[in-house]
């Protein structure tokens, strides 16, 4: 007798096959993981403000800096996506995930050429989130000025 193959049989298959995720090691190394990236930048908020004696509101921009170009390098020599594999969710934090994910859009396109490839791709990503944040900061400063008055 043959089994009709609808989607719901099918996904019920598919299911069984599939690998059954240890949700618990999988955030432990996600808080690790994203934990210790944190505690990179703190180092280098506290060493930028320790030796060049910036203040801790002007230390945040070289540490931004540093961040970005450590997870830039980190993905162009393929460290940062074996991490990522390993973290999961825990290479997320916000700034590296996200010069992250632009490196590797830009990598991803280099043999189209510098203006349609590289440029072209690399701003896919960071259009959409320049374009929510400019239009969150202008809503919220439309609220906080009604408010005001």
């Amino acid at each position: 007798m043959s089994k009709k193959f609808d989607k719901q049989n099918y996904k019920n298959t598919v299911k069984s096959y599939q690998p059954k995720p240890n949700l618990f090691l999988n955030c432990v190394k996600a808080f690790i993981i994203g934990g210790l990236i944190c505690v990179v930048g703190q180092a280098l908020t506290d060493f930028y403000i320790g030796v060049f004696g910036y203040s801790e509101k002007d230390a945040a921009s070289p540490t931004a800096a540093t961040l970005i170009l450590i997870s830039s390098l980190l993905t162009g020599f393929g460290v940062y996506d074996k991490l990522a594999q390993f973290a999961g969710a825990g290479s997320a934090v916000p700034i590296t995930g996200f010069a992250n994910a632009i490196t590797s859009a830009a990598l991803e396109h280099k043999s189209e050429g510098l203006v349609l490839g590289v440029g072209g791709n690399m701003f896919k990503l960071a259009g959409s989130v320049i374009v929510y944040g400019t239009v969150s900061a202008y809503l919220v400063g439309i609220i906080r000025y009604l408010i005001m008055q």
